[in-house]
């Protein structure tokens, strides 16, 4: 009877492993209980933080805008109103984020100590931005150039688009979108062939040597008089520029309106040639003579 005893209670008897993990589940039943509590006040909180982060997103981009509209309605130069707009609309994320960070409960006071620490390793990393950004800021402010001037930077030309925080963007005459880094910009020759209301169109013009000098500078003061882009009142010229290798060198300048310079160009050119034909003044082209010494053989 003692041996039947003995062996049922070693059958009803609970293994140790199922009795440690019966501890471990009454020591985390409080635990679960403390997260389904906590559960719908978080996921109000993540919803919230969401729903701010979705709206102030959106209201930095329309505050971004306005601001750029109302300073453009103003008559404010676009260079600076699109870049102000972007500076307010990138200030505004930045505390939409930091009021996001504050509603899911991060500290936002030591928060700033750790991205002070880690600003400073990536501005090292990103010296390159920073001086971007840098001249960025000097661009606006001295304004060697403005949005929609034609300029040469950097081996490039092309019609400013826009000076954004980093990157200038210029639009080619072939319709390329090119960017460039501000510190290039700034760092660079820069040349406006826009700023000014009046361009000088400058066209060399080679004479044969045997052209008489007086008879040549009527003919290019006559092709002056056919230029319908010039400007009137400006001191156009001839100007007797060298002697050449094979050639007379003349320049024609003609003075224009900076949106005329292409056009005025080509019809200077145009002139000129026919005033030339028309006073049987020669332009020489190159040549080669060829002198062949004894006989020839069949």
């Amino acid at each position: 009877m003692h041996a039947g005893s003995s062996h049922v209670a070693a059958i009803l008897e609970k293994p140790k492993e199922i009795i440690v993990s019966e501890a471990k589940l009454e020591s985390l039943t409080p635990l679960f209980h403390s997260l389904l509590e906590k559960a719908p006040s978080w996921g109000l909180k993540l919803l919230g933080a969401l729903a701010v982060w979705i709206v102030g997103r959106w209201l930095a981009q329309k505050l971004g805008r306005l601001v750029q509209t109302v300073l453009e309605k103003r008559k404010m130069d676009a260079t600076i109103s699109r870049f102000l707009g972007t500076v307010v609309r990138w200030l505004l994320l930045v505390v939409v984020v930091l009021a996001v960070l504050g509603m899911v409960g991060i500290e936002t006071a030591s928060l700033a100590a750790v991205l002070a620490a880690a600003g400073f390793a990536v501005g090292m990393a990103l010296q390159g931005n920073l001086s971007n950004f840098a001249a960025g800021v000097l661009l606006v402010l001295f304004r060697p150039f403005r949005v929609g001037d034609v300029v040469e930077v950097s081996g490039q030309t092309g019609k400013v688009d826009a000076i954004d925080l980093l990157v200038t963007t210029l639009d080619t005459p072939d319709n390329r979108r090119v960017f460039i880094g501000n510190s290039a910009v700034l760092g660079s020759i820069i040349v406006n062939y826009t700023h000014n209301p009046l361009r000088r169109v400058d066209v060399p013009v080679g004479t044969d040597y045997a052209a008489d000098l007086k008879a040549t500078r009527s003919a290019l003061e006559r092709a002056i008089e056919r230029v319908g882009t010039k400007v009137d009142g400006e001191p156009h010229q001839v100007f007797l520029a060298g002697l050449g290798a094979s050639s007379i060198d003349w320049q024609v300048r003609v003075w224009c309106k900076r949106e005329d310079y292409f056009a005025c160009l080509e019809e200077t050119v145009q002139a000129v040639k026919d005033s030339l034909d028309e006073a049987g003044i020669g332009i020489p082209f190159p040549q080669m003579d060829v002198h062949v010494d004894g006989a020839l053989t069949r």
